[in-house]
């Protein structure tokens, strides 16, 4: 198999920069794959914050580097039964012209087409004529990628939206969603006991928000959020994790709030030893502000902390909670609606009980290794093949 990933990689010498996940896991991809797994990296990343150096001869496959702006060709694929590769990689669009008798590939895709599109308008330093220009790249890129996925032997869509739009392209799509959630992430039923009896007891409501600080998160929207629950009167808590374009407005505006020690920015930390543990125990409702209809992990992370979620109706949150009554949602980029509904909350102890139970038995159903062994049996199916018995 060729797998063409989106990881970054820095060249260190004679070593490799790589991210310690991404390392880990393709430890794990490759302890299921009967075959070594061949893994493409395009060169060009400038930094890598979670990463380390690593022999070759220390990874788990092997690895073919890439130039930023090198076109896949036969040349690449030589040898390969399998293709595995990223559908929003515009770069791997043209593969199912390279493909030769017996070889089969498998795209995963994550952005829908109105996702991109959203993303582009919200990018504040485009001006007119670049937008416009970006947005016809954009059309026509679109336009490769429906031929590329009618012509593959299989999809997988990371998320509803892009099981709904892209789906019905390919014969054999399986719909998956994808977190970092393991079996000792999630929070424990004395944690939920402890939760649910403080929240009965009363005190303030603990809002929480993890993710980059951009437009495209809505980031913007959480000090409105927070003003007008002050407006509302409402006895809360926000906690707001990460960094990006709009760190420095949001350290700017916190001083305009009517109470800022409310709300607290913190840099971003470790996921499982730092977000995860705070989220499980000091957090009752994830603010999910985001615009845009990504399949953010964020959401399934959150409810397997056992936190309900408070966001806007965007395509993914709209249909994730649908199934899973995880929460609730308001529309699309009105922080003051969206303000309103969580100040009715905090009135209604016993529903976010609620919704926070079931946001919590639904990501367990869904977290990282089940969800990662249905992928690589879809996988094994299509190439053929059986996993090996460790994986069982």
């Amino acid at each position: 198999m060729l797998m063409i990933a989106p990881a970054p990689v820095i060249e260190v010498g004679d070593r490799l920069r790589l991210d310690i996940k991404f390392v880990e896991g393709m430890r794990i991809q490759q302890a299921h794959w009967p075959s070594r797994i061949c893994c493409a990296l395009r060169r060009g990343a400038q930094a890598i914050p979670f990463g380390r150096e690593y022999d070759r001869s220390e990874l788990p496959f092997d690895l073919l580097l890439l130039d930023p702006g090198e076109e896949l060709g036969p040349k690449h694929l030589e040898g390969h039964d399998l293709i595995y590769a990223g559908g929003d990689d515009f770069h791997c669009l043209g593969l199912t012209d390279h493909l030769r008798p017996g070889q089969k590939i498998v795209y995963v895709i994550e952005y829908t087409h109105e996702t991109r599109m959203q993303i582009l308008r919200l990018d504040r330093d485009l001006g007119f004529l670049r937008r416009l220009r970006g947005g016809i790249w954009l059309m026509q890129q679109e336009k490769r990628r429906k031929q590329a996925f009618r012509a593959a032997s299989a999809l997988q869509a990371n998320g509803y939206p892009a099981q709904e739009l892209y789906g019905p392209m390919c014969a054999d799509t399986l719909l998956y969603l994808d977190g970092r959630m393991t079996p000792e992430l999630f929070a424990t039923e004395a944690e939920m006991a402890e939760r649910e009896a403080r929240r009965a007891a009363g005190g303030p409501l603990r809002l929480i928000f993890s993710g980059r600080l951009e437009a495209m998160k809505g980031a913007q929207d959480l000090l409105p959020v927070a003003q007008r629950l002050m407006e509302r009167g409402v006895d809360f808590t926000l906690d707001i994790f990460g960094t990006g374009a709009l760190e420095a407005a949001i350290v700017s505006g916190l001083q305009g709030l009517r109470d800022p020690n409310r709300v607290r920015l913190h840099k971003p930390v470790d996921f499982e030893t730092g977000l995860v543990p705070f989220t499980r125990q000091q957090a009752d409702v994830f603010l999910g502000c985001h615009r845009q209809a990504d399949p953010s992990c964020t959401y399934i992370e959150a409810m397997g902390c056992g936190v309900a979620i408070a966001g806007y109706d965007n395509r993914m949150w709209q249909l994730l909670n649908a199934e899973a009554k995880a929460g609730w949602d308001t529309p699309l980029g009105q922080p003051v609606m969206l303000a309103d509904r969580i100040a009715d909350l905090a009135q209604d102890p016993a529903a976010i009980t609620r919704h926070s139970r079931n946001a919590w038995e639904f990501s367990r159903a869904h977290g990282f290794l089940p969800e990662f062994r249905r992928r690589m049996e879809h996988l094994a199916r299509v190439a053929g093949i059986d996993l090996l018995p460790t994986a069982a």
